[in-house]
């Protein structure tokens, strides 16, 4: 597997315009994370205006968007390096995204039209996960060993904050209290599906000043290298892989445990959604406030336990915050009958440790990482976590599935048993963890070189 070399003018110890224009995708990409597939539209196409069942549908739904990214993101994002065009492949998935999300606009609330909101979403999923993988292989050409920490929790947090501010627009002018500001009503889903008109237009103006600044340097057929097809691709891939389970075992187990966990993490937020309203009865606007505390509660927490991660180490911080997540998603399901008060205490304790979990995930990694590899390994924590996005989804479908079975239950009555799907995937990456040692090299530039 071939990395392309770093762009020596966009690299700075300091926060140059290249390191706020690459964080500004990921203030776009807020859309797409907590407006539709968080807060918004994945609330929407689970009512029941769409039918019984709509919640396991979407569980399937995105496991099959899951299972083409598991096939197709590694060898996306490896081939997008070899030729050394990172930024136009960015830009075309990102445009995709776009394109589906603009889709999103002409899906009614009428049976008739769930599944070409599914399968916009799955596909808005997939184009988003590609992108994704470009997008944090961009990291090593803006950041050096000693800011590639805070470069990496600058583009986090704008995450974090975009989804906020986004969230109180749309809240604000569109879903509260019947007629937000501007003037759209919820007649025929007319103020969500004006919501995704907003999330388009957010997306691909944010993601325009990355495709300006960061721009693919011009290379003849000979530097990109030959062109390799699938099957080549993917030997490539499992030759990367292989020269890591012969030099550097601990890292291959971390990145299997980390894949595992941080698909957990992300059904948390897209499946938190969910529960909340056809669980606990949120009505769209109280799920919009949910989200909105759930963002500033990750984002401050993710801040927070920075400090921690340099003090007690990444592992213990992970070890830490799954188990409270574990703990917390069990009194989800437990207490189910218990009222919105308990979602919002158990619901929140929840995105607590999500911010904090991948971050210390993400500088796990970097201690472990052989001297010289980074780039090579960073770009395969992205794709297998990729590669394993389909687990929380089916894991969620299966258990509304098997609660249904074991209590007789009919239709939505057994949605909180999907809980118990996203815990499962918390709980398996946990143990799978555990083993791993936290760190195989004493002098990390990384670490030590930090200010």
């Amino acid at each position: 597997m071939t990395i392309a070399e770093p762009v020596p003018g966009n690299r700075t110890d300091r926060f140059g315009w290249p390191v706020y224009a690459w964080g500004l995708w990921d203030w776009g990409s807020a859309a797409f994370n907590a407006v539709i597939t968080t807060f918004v539209f994945t609330v929407y196409i689970t009512s029941d205006d769409f039918g019984p069942g709509a919640s396991s549908k979407l569980g399937w739904a995105l496991a099959g968007a899951g299972v083409l990214v598991a096939l197709f993101a590694p060898i996306s994002g490896q081939r997008a390096d070899r030729s050394g065009r990172r930024t136009f492949w960015l830009a075309c998935n990102t445009l995709l995204v776009v394109a589906a999300t603009l889709g999103m606009f002409f899906v009614r609330p009428a049976p008739e039209y769930l599944w070409l909101g599914l399968l916009l979403l799955a596909a808005g999923n997939v184009f988003f996960e590609f992108a994704s993988v470009n997008y944090n292989a961009m990291l090593p050409e803006i950041s050096t060993p000693r800011n590639v920490g805070r470069v990496s929790g600058f583009g986090w947090g704008l995450g974090y904050l975009g989804g906020i501010v986004l969230l109180l627009i749309v809240y604000f002018g569109l879903i509260s209290p019947e007629q937000g500001l501007f003037g759209v009503t919820g007649e025929d889903g007319l103020d969500v599906r004006v919501t995704m008109l907003i999330c388009a237009v957010w997306t691909l103006v944010f993601s325009l000043p990355l495709f300006l600044t960061l721009r693919d340097e011009r290379r003849d057929r000979r530097e990109r290298g030959p062109r390799t097809g699938v099957l080549e691709s993917y030997r490539l891939l499992f030759g990367t892989i292989a020269h890591l389970w012969r030099t550097d075992r601990n890292t291959v187990y971390f990145l299997g445990a980390s894949a595992v966990f941080r698909d957990g993490l992300a059904g948390v937020f897209t499946f938190g959604a969910v529960i909340a309203a056809k669980v606990f009865g949120f009505s769209d606007s109280g799920v919009i406030v949910f989200g909105i505390a759930a963002n500033v509660v990750a984002g401050i927490a993710t801040i927070a336990f920075g400090r921690l991660d340099d003090l007690i180490g990444p592992k213990r911080v992970i070890v830490m915050a799954l188990t409270c997540m574990v703990l917390a998603g069990l009194a989800v399901f437990v207490l189910h009958d218990a009222g919105t008060l308990t979602f919002w205490v158990f619901g929140l304790a929840l995105c607590v440790f999500v911010g904090p979990a991948q971050s210390a995930s993400r500088t796990f990694l970097a201690r472990l990482i052989p001297e010289g590899e980074e780039g090579q390994v960073f770009g395969l924590y992205a794709t297998t976590g990729r590669a394993v996005s389909f687990l929380a989804p089916a894991a969620f479908s299966v258990s509304i599935w098997l609660g249904g079975v074991l209590t007789g239950a009919t239709g939505d009555d057994a949605e909180h048993w999907g809980i118990l799907g996203i815990v499962l995937i918390l709980l398996v990456g946990l143990v799978l963890l555990l083993p791993v040692r936290s760190r195989t090299r004493s002098d990390s530039a990384l670490v030590t070189a930090a200010p």
